[in-house]
């Protein structure tokens, strides 16, 4: 075997050029799907940070029919008392859950005294909150998060609605709720801060303290229509997401049905579909990836077994089997490919080390000069390399094949 892969090594020496510039194609190939998938993986990654940190959590729960009404924030879906305390208690058991917070999501009016226009609110415990979603606190343009992310009778406002209304850090402003049994109740609030609007459901939602909304709605026990979960490591989205629903499917309503429901982010935000189309374009760029090395490495194995027609001829007829023919071709396709994809790699891995250093900076809707530093994920290395390895391999199959069954004879008589 050793005789083989060095006589394998010495005929692409022979064709330097011709070696040279598949290897070149072959390392173009794994530079484009390496770099791709790490600059577009690293992309991904920072937009579902910003979605799930800012403001969704990785996972929701609700009660059940509460997101198919999410638009009205119904009230009367509101999560009770015992409610509240059987789902902190599963939450704080499962291992996956880093931190949780509830909320108290509902619609108002809001007016600065002299006009007044409609606003989504968030009750939220600003301590839980911070945990839940640590970007939220990043968010302010104007006035700082500092200790508490919002104190009790104060309201962080969205951008679009403090330009909108002119209200500015310090104003006084009007927050009138109907309650679920359509109650009217009013309450003023100091502005403590100016939020970034992001992408996204909620880029437009203000926040007051959780108190607060329950004193507005009139809520005198404890509820929550939704808790916002953040985990500690998203590899376990699914087997949190299932540990949840196992825990919590024993709870039925009056129909029968699970009382809850849970959500991961995927379903909530619409970033999920542009996450699918990356994924998407990263499959069809390794498809990209499959053809160049496949034309490439099958041409050049057509083209050595024509131009070593009377050398094929030689060796087979002194003996040599057509299994070692055979590998004799296996093993120059081989040799190519793990040429062309080591080289491609350390390139990948140099293109990638500069970009760190030098990270990209970009704009995603309202939000400024985001760094994007790509990352690479040895799984995804490793994968690249062995297709690339394998793929050369199958496209010298048929040349190597044509080759070992040659008749000594015949190919002796080749000009």
């Amino acid at each position: 075997m050793v005789n083989i892969i060095k006589i394998a090594l010495r005929n692409l020496l022979r064709y330097k050029r011709r070696t040279l510039l598949t290897s070149m194609l072959i390392t173009v190939g794994v530079l484009a799907v390496i770099l791709f998938s790490s600059i577009t993986g690293a992309f991904k990654s920072l937009m579902i940070g910003q979605i799930t940190d800012s403001m969704l959590g990785h996972l929701q729960v609700h009660k059940r029919g509460y997101v198919a009404s999410i638009d009205n924030l119904p009230l009367h879906l509101n999560l009770g008392p015992k409610d509240v305390e059987k789902i902190e208690k599963v939450l704080g058991s499962l291992d996956g859950v880093e931190a949780f917070s509830p909320r108290i999501k509902f619609g108002g009016m809001f007016s600065n005294f002299e006009e007044t226009t409609n606003v989504r609110l968030n009750g939220i415990d600003p301590a839980k909150e911070v945990l839940a979603a640590p970007l939220l606190s990043g968010r302010f343009l104007k006035g700082q998060a500092g200790d508490t992310l919002v104190a009790h009778g104060e309201i962080l406002v969205p951008e679009l609605l403090a330009k909108g209304m002119k209200v500015k850090l310090g104003d006084t402003v009007v927050i009138v709720a109907t309650n679920s049994d359509g109650s009217v109740n009013a309450a003023t609030f100091t502005v403590r801060g100016v939020l970034d609007a992001i992408t996204g459901p909620g880029g437009r939602d203000g926040y007051i303290h959780i108190d607060d909304a329950a004193a507005l709605l009139r809520i005198t026990k404890k509820e929550a229509n939704e808790y916002a979960i953040r985990l500690k490591n998203t590899d376990t989205l699914d087997e949190t997401t299932a540990a949840l629903a196992a825990a919590l499917s024993g709870e039925l309503n009056k129909k029968g049905m699970p009382k809850y429901e849970i959500h991961t982010w995927k379903k909530l935000s619409p970033f999920s579909n542009i996450a699918k189309m990356i994924d998407v374009m990263t499959f069809f760029i390794r498809l990209m990836l499959i053809s160049i090395v496949l034309v490439s490495v099958m041409n050049v194995m057509i083209m050595a077994v024509f131009e070593r027609v009377k050398e094929i001829g030689t060796i087979a007829a002194i003996g040599t089997r057509p299994g070692k023919i055979l590998s004799l071709f296996l093993v120059e396709g081989l040799s190519l490919g793990i040429l062309g994809s080591l080289t491609g790699t350390l390139v990948s891995l140099a293109a990638i080390v500069m970009l760190k250093i030098n990270p990209i900076s970009y704009d995603f809707g309202r939000q400024k000069g985001l760094l994007l530093s790509p990352s690479v994920d040895m799984g995804e290395i490793i994968v690249v390399f062995l297709l690339v390895v394998l793929i050369s391999v199958l496209a010298s199959l048929q040349p190597a094949w044509k080759a070992s069954r040659m008749e000594p004879v015949e190919a002796m008589r080749h000009v």
